[in-house]
């Protein structure tokens, strides 16, 4: 059995658990999560004895040669009006929609497709819940996609530098080299910040000016392989800075330390991020970390679950999520130390190798 259809199945299970006769997954990052499929219109239609993948006529043969475990069908140009009349064909009475995904005017017209041939029921989330517990495939896609990353990071370290290009110039670099090494593409915009824009936590990078010496740069980089993403940020120096700016990078550095300890299966997801904002709170800068701990990371550079003081729930082994504090003073610095890890039944699998003294580029 193959992964896509091990997903359908556990989602299958889920879709009956909820007294549904079919799920309609529209949203097509889940659709890919569930079938493999790279195009850009498709829709799954699920349920406990019945499953099939709709797409229109520029993606038929494509789906027939990635799609295994479906019965791919050729819609209409309006996916919506195909889904209906299969929900007729099939006599589901119950047909659950991502109410995430579809919008106010989608739903509309599915409801006319359908004349209350079935009820439509919200049931956004289940395939969410699937995608936050990664299987061995996606830890070893996002394994591989993170050490690439770190390859991008030693070249920056070794080779290109920061001092005296643009914040822009080294994020082009970074991303170049990331796709001479083999990505698709990357995760997310890079930050690349240094002094006062640093203080921003998603700083654009800017084209004007040179990174001056003496000074920190937070870099936030992730590459993006075979679907998958990773993320890492780090923070540099680019010779001697301050003794306040030592004390806050060690005191970041500390506090991410102790919430990697605490990750792991069962470990309440707002307690792990108590850790370090408890840590950073002492120091006397809770105000200055104003974002969430972490974030889930897979096909979707954020994603289930949630490190942070409002987030619910447990950690899960096989969760794949960020660690990352950070610290930052408005108009001088910031610091920012993240890792990807792999949450485990006794622990925690730190994917990112690089070091985390502060090391001057």
């Amino acid at each position: 059995m193959s992964a896509w259809e091990a997903r359908a199945d556990r989602l299958a299970a889920l879709v009956e658990e909820r007294g549904l006769d079919l799920l309609l997954v529209s949203n097509l990052v889940n659709v890919r999560y569930l079938t493999g499929f790279t195009g850009t219109n498709g829709a799954v239609l699920i349920g406990p004895a019945r499953r099939a993948f709709l797409t229109d006529f520029r993606y038929v043969e494509r789906a027939q040669r990635q799609i295994t475990g479906y019965d791919v069908v050729r819609g209409r140009d309006d996916l919506l009006e195909t889904v209906a009349g299969l929900v007729r064909d099939w006599d589901a009475l119950k047909l659950g929609f991502e109410d995430t995904y579809l919008t106010v005017r989608a739903h509309a017209k599915l409801a006319e497709h359908l004349r209350d041939a079935a009820e439509l029921v919200p049931a956004g989330g289940l395939v969410e819940r699937l995608r936050a517990v990664k299987d061995d495939d996606e830890v070893a896609a996002i394994r591989r996609t993170a050490q690439l990353a770190d390859e991008v990071y030693r070249w920056l370290m070794s080779d290109f530098g920061l001092a005296g290009h643009t914040e822009r110039e080294v994020a082009l670099a970074m991303e170049l080299r990331a796709k001479e090494l083999g990505a698709d593409g990357l995760s997310f915009p890079p930050i690349v910040a240094a002094a006062d824009n640093g203080a921003l936590p998603h700083a654009e990078p800017r084209a004007d000016g040179r990174i001056p010496r003496d000074t920190l740069v937070v870099i936030d980089f992730g590459a993006l392989k075979d679907s998958y993403c990773s993320d890492c940020t780090r923070t540099f120096a680019t010779g001697e800075v301050d003794s306040e700016a030592r004390e806050v990078y060690e005191l970041v550095r500390s506090a991410q330390a102790a919430a990697l300890e605490a990750v792991h299966a069962g470990a309440e997801l707002r307690a792990v991020d108590a850790v370090a904002r408890e840590m950073i709170a002492a120091a006397g800068r809770v105000e200055e970390f104003g974002h969430g701990l972490g974030h889930g990371v897979g096909l979707e550079i954020h994603e289930a679950p949630r490190l942070a003081p409002t987030a619910e729930g447990d950690l899960e082994a096989g969760n794949v999520v960020t660690v990352e504090p950070g610290v930052y003073v408005p108009g001088r610095f910031g610091v920012r130390i993240e890792d990807l890890t792999v949450v485990g039944p006794d622990g925690v699998e730190v994917l990112t190798s690089l070091p985390k003294d502060l090391i001057s580029l």
